[in-house]
C-alpha cells in the first residue's frame, strides 16, 4: 500500500484548505481516512470513508471537515473550511482494514493500517 498526500499549506483562521491522497495497493475492503499528528499531542484520527460511503468524523472537526473518497481514481479527499489554529497538525492519509472491535476512525489513531509522510497544515490566528 502506498499513499501520497498533498494540498497543505499555511492559512489564516476561518479559512479553507483541501487535502488530496492518492492511494495504490489499496481496495474496497479498507477504510480511507486522515489523521493529524502534533509534536508532543497524541495521535488523532480526524475523519475516515469506506468504500460503501459511510464516513465518520472526530467531534473536533465535525461540521467543518468533509471527507470524499473516488474508489474509481483511488483518491481520498479532505475539505476543510473554517479552519482554527488548533486544527495545526501534519495531515497524513491513511488505509486500514478495521480489526475487530474497533471503529475505521479509532483504528487509525491507534497505528493500525498504512499511512503517508503526511502533508503540514498551519493555520494562524
Amino acid at each position: 500500500v502506498q499513499l501520497v498526500e498533498s494540498g497543505g499549506g499555511s492559512v489564516q483562521a476561518g479559512g479553507s484548505l483541501t487535502l488530496s491522497c492518492v492511494a495504490s495497493g489499496t481496495d474496497s475492503s479498507y477504510s480511507m481516512g486522515w489523521f493529524r499528528q502534533t509534536p508532543g499531542k497524541q495521535r488523532e484520527g480526524v475523519a475516515t470513508v469506506d468504500s460503501d460511503g459511510t464516513t465518520m468524523n472526530a467531534d473536533s472537526v465535525r461540521g467543518r471537515f468533509t471527507i470524499s473518497r473516488d474508489s474509481d481514481k483511488n483518491t481520498v479527499g479532505l475539505q476543510m473550511n473554517n479552519l482554527k489554529a488548533e486544527d495545526t497538525a501534519r495531515y497524513h492519509c491513511a488505509a486500514v482494514k478495521t480489526p475487530p472491535g474497533q471503529t475505521p476512525i479509532e483504528a487509525i489513531s491507534n497505528f493500525w493500517g498504512n499511512w503517508g509522510q503526511g502533508t503540514q497544515v498551519t493555520v494562524s490566528s
